[in-house]
């Protein structure tokens, strides 16, 4: 994989009609301007994510091909216990996974509360392009699953298990809003939905041909209610991509993003005029207005990526941080300004 990444790098470098892309470079010997592609993703273990991307996103691909194979690093790696087939369990030790993806021209699909199937973001792809659906859920997403070809496994993993058992010791069942992951973690100043506790891999993309995707994927809050789902794999709430404008994605405490449709709000803003980074503040300020006294509580952080490839980012609590990947650097890392 080293050397591959390596001559892509190299192959990038050197031939500048790859690094813009086919279209692009005929763009440009026309005269127009020519669209830098660029993917984005929430978190450190976005790096990878948009390496996998820009594999195919840096060589004249597809957005939504680009956010499919970065989505699916994260869900696949066994040390990342917040997003696929390595997350903790709800509070009775089933692993549920959660995804969307989403097409600029408005095309989508998702899953929601997926077991046995290592890679929900390729389902939700096959939702999106192979029924008139746009959300399957529980046994009837785990059917579809097998239909298509898709693998059972058992996804609980060793690790996993040892840290549900851990938490069982003091587990408190109380259906509180956030209740089940209120004890989790043992450092100083853990939180729900807090830096140490994050949830999902939220990834934009913007190809050279100026088409957009998004894609969103997570096992959700460690220790959840069984049947639980966050914003992730809801259109509108943890993802939304729109051509005409841009894209934004979410992560933290669902639930409240979910309350103020949160990454359609951003797109939204961003419409009416708003900067990427302006319309992220203006998601995230309406949760503290709306509960200023539990916002101190928990993270909440939104990303965007608008149609000329501007990136903007912003949290409730300090700790938020995005990946970016273009043709002049694959490992960027920023912090997200935040309210707290």
């Amino acid at each position: 994989m080293t050397d591959r990444r390596g001559f892509l790098t190299a192959a990038l470098r050197g031939v500048p009609a790859l690094a813009l892309g086919a279209s692009a470079a005929a763009a440009t010997a026309r005269g127009a301007k020519a669209i830098a592609p660029r993917v984005v993703s929430t978190w450190d273990f976005g790096v990878a994510a948009n390496r996998a991307a820009w594999a195919l996103l840096g060589v004249d691909g597809r957005a939504l091909d680009a956010v499919e194979a970065g989505a699916r690093v994260p869900e696949a790696d066994l040390k990342n216990h917040s997003v696929g087939r390595a997350g903790y369990p709800d509070r009775d030790g089933h692993v549920s996974l959660d995804a969307s993806i989403m097409d600029g021209d408005g095309s989508c699909g998702a899953v929601a509360a997926l077991e046995h199937i290592a890679h929900p973001i390729s389902v939700a792809r096959a939702v999106m392009e192979k029924t008139p659906h746009v959300l399957l859920a529980g046994d009837g997403a785990l059917q579809f699953a097998l239909e298509q070809g898709f693998t059972r496994e058992e996804l609980l993993t060793t690790e996993s298990e040892q840290a549900w058992q851990e938490w069982l010791k003091k587990a408190q069942y109380a259906p509180a809003v956030n209740g089940e992951v209120k004890n989790y973690g043992a450092r100083p100043g853990d939180m729900p939905g807090g830096k140490n506790n994050h949830d999902t891999l939220g990834m934009l993309a913007l190809d050279a041909h100026g088409n957009m995707a998004g894609a969103c994927t997570t096992s959700g809050m460690a220790w959840k209610l069984r049947g639980r789902v966050g914003d992730s794999p809801i259109i509108g709430a943890g993802l939304y991509v729109d051509n005409e404008v841009g894209a934004a994605t979410s992560t933290g405490v669902g639930e409240e993003v979910i309350r103020i449709a949160g990454s359609f709000l951003v797109v939204e803003l961003m419409r009416q005029g708003r900067s990427p980074r302006e319309a992220c503040r203006e998601a995230v300020m309406r949760i503290v207005r709306r509960k200023p006294k539990s916002a101190r509580e928990i993270q909440v952080g939104f990303l965007a990526l608008d149609r000329h490839g501007d990136v903007g980012a912003f949290a409730l609590q300090k700790g938020f941080n995005y990946a970016i990947c273009d043709a002049s650097k694959q490992d960027a890392l920023r912090p997200a300004e935040s309210v707290y």
